[in-house]
């Protein structure tokens, strides 16, 4: 299977890319970290080209992320409330998280959008609290695209370097299964420590 990601992401080509890099940053099926590496291995045997890839990939991490912002900026703390109420487990978000991501953006500001785009559980989580808080549109969308780009460029860097080394296809396969793992035993936990009076 996890050569079977490996091949589906290089057939794919720059479109499957980007529409992977949607799909991750609204219900994460494969890791950034593993499309965009497996984009730096094909940038290493010359079958894609640094800078499409890299601009591919932002577009695609701007537009997932666009869609949890939007949801915060229309629905609001009213409407967005019996959602979680009612779907929270499967979201697996609490009502709790929201007020906490909340509360951080209020008190860090738009570079915490910027800032957030490193890290690898909190990236997609501060979209929505950034929409609640009604922040301007195109400013989100410029810290949003600056901060995926910079931390994409350093995945496909990190994919061009591991492709110098024997049976990097072989150490990138584990990775995806460890990734795999983890997302999956992530949300299971999730679902089954969800406290609905909590949220």
């Amino acid at each position: 299977m996890n050569h079977w990601i490996i091949h589906l992401i290089e057939q794919g080509g720059y479109w499957g890319i980007f529409a992977l890099m949607v799909l991750e940053n609204v219900f994460p099926p494969i890791p950034s970290e593993i499309i965009m590496g497996v984009g730096g291995i094909a940038v290493a045997r010359g079958s894609m080209t640094f800078w499409p890839l890299l601009l591919v990939g932002t577009v695609g991490s701007t537009i997932g992320n666009y869609v949890w912002f939007l949801l915060g900026d229309r629905f609001g703390y009213a409407r967005l409330l019996p959602l979680v109420r009612r779907w929270g487990r499967w979201m697996t978000m609490e009502w709790q998280d929201i007020e906490k991501a909340s509360a951080f953006f209020r008190s860090h500001g738009q570079w915490v959008v910027f800032a957030l785009r490193f890290s690898p559980f909190l990236r997609t989580m501060i979209s929505l609290p950034a929409g609640l808080a009604h922040m301007k549109h195109w400013r989100f969308l410029v810290f949003t695209f600056f901060g995926a780009a910079v931390w994409n460029a350093l995945l496909i860097h990190g994919g061009r370097l591991l492709a110098r080394f024997t049976g990097a296809q072989e150490v990138l396969g584990w990775a995806i299964a460890a990734l795999t793992a983890g997302v999956i035993g992530w949300y299971l936990w999730r679902v089954a420590t969800w406290n609905k009076n909590r949220a």
